[in-house]
């Protein structure tokens, strides 16, 4: 049999059940590619969800570190900040002093402290019946006790009163009522012992219980730029009646004045506002 017909004969149909050549093992299976190696070490466990955290914290940046300078600097700003804060209240709006005598008692009694707003008379005007704060004329503390610190002490009150933590003391100011503004004729006594403003008596109702409105006499007219004060407790208030020998003559100039007591603010069991008892002036005429 020729070659041709060996061809001729494979392209022969084959009776059923007959066995036909063995194709090529690589056509029908494609060879795949090798596994990779095995781990070494072994199989490797599944990560549990702690050890996720623990490998995310591990790989955080750092916290940055703070120098200690550097909070000292903040430090320091935040006090810097908090003593121009507290002059500026001082200068412009409030200013704390504390009361040196029983003169204006039952109102203030000694060792009280107080608040004076500073917007008084540089903003506002100085009305009867306000208590004001103000600079010695002249002599009218004169005959008080001085109770002067020395050294690092001083030092210290003096920058704390600068910057108003601490209450000015009476060394250089006084706490009194206004009873007379420029203009007034303040005058006492009428018939039944009170004082008169403008012709007019008045019903001091903020005096202390017990005391006459004056026992001293006197016939007054307020000067241009001036004040009349007097004291609550008129039995023991070294006031316009009783310095009208000194600088002055008893009247308190208006740039003397620092501001107007607007609270009493220790002890707490007193602390409360002070308002203008202005019921007591209402009927006044103008001068």
């Amino acid at each position: 049999m020729t070659s041709n017909d060996a061809d001729s004969a494979d392209d022969q149909p084959r009776p059923s059940g007959a066995f036909a050549a063995a194709p090529d093992v690589d056509s029908v299976f494609p060879a795949r590619p090798a596994p990779d190696p095995a781990d070494p070490a072994g199989p490797s466990t599944p990560q549990q969800p702690g050890d996720l955290d623990a490998e995310h914290e591990t790989h955080q940046d750092p916290a940055p570190t703070r120098r200690p300078w550097s909070f000292v600097r903040e430090v320091g700003i935040i006090v810097v900040a908090a003593l121009i804060i507290s002059f500026l209240i001082k200068t412009f709006l409030v200013q704390p002093f504390v009361i040196p005598s029983e003169s204006m008692e039952d109102t203030l009694i000694e060792d009280d402290r107080v608040l004076a707003s500073r917007l008084v008379p540089r903003f506002l005007d100085v009305h009867r019946g306000d208590v004001v704060v103000f600079k010695d004329p002249g002599g009218w503390l004169a005959s008080q006790p001085q109770n002067e610190s020395t050294g690092l002490v001083k030092a210290g009150e003096t920058f704390l009163t600068f910057i108003g933590i601490r209450p000015v003391d009476a060394n250089e100011h006084l706490i009194k009522r206004v009873v007379g503004v420029p203009g007034d004729h303040v005058t006492c006594c009428d018939a039944q012992g009170r004082v008169s403003v403008n012709g007019v008596p008045i019903d001091e109702t903020y005096i202390k219980a017990g005391s006459a409105p004056s026992e001293v006499p006197f016939d007054v007219t307020v000067p241009e730029g001036h004040l009349f004060v007097l004291g609550d407790n008129r039995q023991n208030s070294g006031d316009s009646r009783y310095n009208t020998d000194k600088p002055g003559q008893g009247f308190v100039p208006m740039e003397n004045v620092v501001g107007t007591a607007v609270a009493k603010v220790w002890p707490l069991d007193r602390a409360a506002l002070m308002r203008n008892p202005g019921s007591v002036f209402e009927d006044v005429p103008a001068p």
